[in-house]
Formats: structure tokens, sequence, C-alpha cells
């Protein structure tokens, strides 16, 4: 077999393993077997188990069924699936900016969303996340 296929094949599979990955966490996290998930997804069982351990590579519609069945987007589906383009990164600033900007909030839900918001990129491996204030221009971790 010529290297090119070698690799194409080895990218495929681990794609085909990512996405197993994936479904399978998904299915633990919403506390289903794997035969609970095979009746929901309308798969069958022993398939549902080659598509976790990475040895099929499930139609798009059984990527929907699956994804219905484990409520999460087709979208997320399809990205675990290699099948679209994940999506652009968002300006970092966006979300905090989003929620600043909110006239529906008080001052003190934005800064409580805000702690929040942060100590999950923390969680994340992001690190403390220094902010310019714009009147002193200076950085601070500090919720606003």
């Amino acid at each position: 077999m010529p290297s090119d296929a070698r690799e194409r094949n080895g990218a495929q599979q681990a794609q085909a393993n990512v996405l197993g990955s994936f479904i399978r966490a998904q299915r633990q996290m919403a506390n289903l077997s794997l035969r609970q998930l095979s009746a929901l997804a309308q798969v069958s069982n022993p398939y549902l188990s080659q598509v976790e351990r990475g040895m099929s590579e499930p139609s798009v519609r059984v990527l929907k069924s699956i994804a219905e069945a484990l409520n999460v987007s087709a979208e997320a589906m399809f990205e675990q699936a290699g099948l679209v383009d994940p999506p652009k990164e968002p300006d970092d600033d966006a979300s905090e900016q989003a929620l600043r900007a909110d006239r529906r909030l008080t001052e003190s839900q934005k800064r409580a969303l805000l702690t929040v918001y942060r100590s999950y990129l923390e969680a994340n491996g992001y690190g403390a996340v220094a902010r310019l204030d714009p009147q002193t221009h200076r950085t601070s971790t500090e919720v606003e």
C-alpha cells in the first residue's frame, strides 16, 4: 500500500476513534447503556458498539439519529466525525462584551455571570483571564 493511502487510512481511523470516544462520553454523561442508546437511536447494539470503538464509520443518517438520541446537535456530531469544519473561534472578549452589554441584566447579575464564566475558562485550562480596565488602563483578573 502506498504511503499516501496509509496516511489517509490512519487519519480516517483517528477520526473514527475521536467520534467513537465522543459518542461514548456523551452516552455515559446521559447515563445510558449501549443497549438503551441503540434502542433510542434505532441502531443495532453491535453496530453502535463498533462505532464507539472506532471500527465503523456511520452514515449521516445514523449520526443524526445518534445525535438526536443523545440530545446533541447534529452539527456537533458531524464536526466530531470530521464531516464539517469546526466553527471559527470567536473573539475571546465576545462573550464578556455580550454579557456587559445586555440591558436585561442588572450590574450584580452581570458580575456574577462573568465570575462563573471566568471560572469555567480557568477550569478548562485557560488560566486567569486578564482584562483591561477602560478607565484605569490597567489589566486585572478581577470581575468589574
